[in-house]
């Protein structure tokens, strides 16, 4: 059983009227102990980018655990890195573009410290890959909208693990408030790619919040790693979502990043000598030898097959199979600039998917060309020295 902590709160006179007000009404309401686990990330899905970092107190989502936030349709409280619970109002506005740039700051530290890279991306992609495309109303459309932080969305099953993703950017949405949930969970995804050493994503911001977990989606929209018909099932998903063939490979892509860990999500290895010594917690199965380094060695590596230590889920071995998807997989794998420029567009395309801007237009907060891979050095880390 998971050990209970409590959440330590500040005497009534360290508090305004306001603030009391709202945290006896929270108090009033069902609110269970969240409990403590170590930081990881897996999934069952195929957006399964995992990663490790030093250990943290966090939360895990299961039908037992609490919910990160108190189940409030006007005011969330949830868990603040000062330790105890804050309460504010959900705002439909845009974001804050002086913000924004700040938070990517912020999140680029996060970055450097955490090697937190897999699992950012994974976040923005299983927010906005909710989205159907014959849904017109927003939210039930789904999408890039901040669905995401709410506990009954985090317990489907392929979002196992993101719980630990929304513990690290939590204190960065705290110090920021004029940043979505919506616009975080894209910015850190994007910017993860970046500092990775992959491409520029043409991002736009701006996106509007959710304002409560009765306008999540329902569970199964997102894919499985290993369905009957691998191939089947990609484009039964992704084309849902709008996105065609092309799209389908680039996004695979991003598996050039992360790994997988068959404690949490029943895919690959416990450890190799790729992964035995971290960073972060060491163990799990990566796609590449350095995979903290975004590149096309990816579909490189799935086309050869000669690495046992390296993982192939059965729709990263669809690529190459199938006629369709191969024609793309087979151009990326000798072809890394070709990969990058259809990797961001797709990435971008996949950001925007069913979100609500505020300007309409959105927001666009950086137009300067990026630098490219030589500027990361966490990649070191992960060379598969023995």
């Amino acid at each position: 059983m998971a050990e209970r902590v409590s959440l330590p709160l500040p005497s009534q006179s360290q508090l305004s009227p306001t603030t009391t007000m709202a945290l006896l009404g929270a108090a009033s309401s069902s609110a269970r102990i969240i409990p403590s686990v170590s930081l990881s990330s897996s999934s069952r899905s195929f957006f399964s980018l995992s990663s490790s970092s030093s250990k943290l107190q966090c939360l895990r989502s299961s039908p037992r655990i609490s919910h990160l936030f108190l189940n409030q349709r006007r005011a969330e409280v949830r868990v603040s890195s000062g330790g105890y619970g804050t309460v504010s109002a959900p705002k439909s506005v845009a974001s804050d573009p002086d913000q924004l740039k700040s938070a990517r700051e912020d999140i680029k530290e996060l970055l450097n410290s955490k090697f937190c890279h897999p699992i950012l991306i994974r976040l923005g992609w299983h927010d906005a890959g909710t989205y159907n495309k014959n849904i017109e109303e927003w939210p039930q459309r789904g999408g890039a909208n901040g669905s995401l932080r709410f506990e009954i969305e985090l317990k489907h099953g392929a979002n196992a693990g993101l719980v630990n993703a929304l513990k690290l950017l939590q204190p960065i949405k705290d110090k920021y408030s004029g940043v979505t949930y919506a616009d975080l969970f894209q910015l850190a995804g994007a910017t993860a790619v970046e500092e990775a050493g992959g491409p520029k994503i043409p991002m736009k911001y701006g996106r509007v919040d959710v304002s409560g977990p009765e306008q999540c989606p329902e569970e199964g929209r997102l894919p499985d790693a290993g369905p009957p018909s691998p191939a089947d099932h990609l484009r039964q998903v992704f084309y849902h979502m709008g996105l065609n063939d092309k799209e389908i490979v680039a996004l695979s892509g991003a598996h050039t990043l992360g790994r997988s860990r068959p404690d949490r999500s029943g895919w690959g290895k416990p450890e190799t000598k790729y992964t035995k010594d971290g960073p972060g917690a060491p163990g799990g199965q990566s796609w590449t030898v350095q995979w903290l380094k975004f590149d096309n060695s990816y579909f490189k590596d799935i086309k050869e097959k000669k690495d046992e230590d390296l993982l192939v889920l059965p729709t990263d071995a669809a690529l190459f199979e199938d006629p369709s998807f191969k024609v793309y997989a087979e151009k990326y794998a000798e072809d890394q600039e070709a990969f990058f420029k259809d990797y961001a567009e797709a990435h971008a395309k996949l950001s925007n998917l069913g979100a609500k801007f505020d300007p309409p237009e959105g927001i666009v907060i950086d137009d300067s060309p990026n630098a490219g891979a030589e500027k990361f050095v966490a990649a070191k880390y992960s060379t598969g020295k023995e």
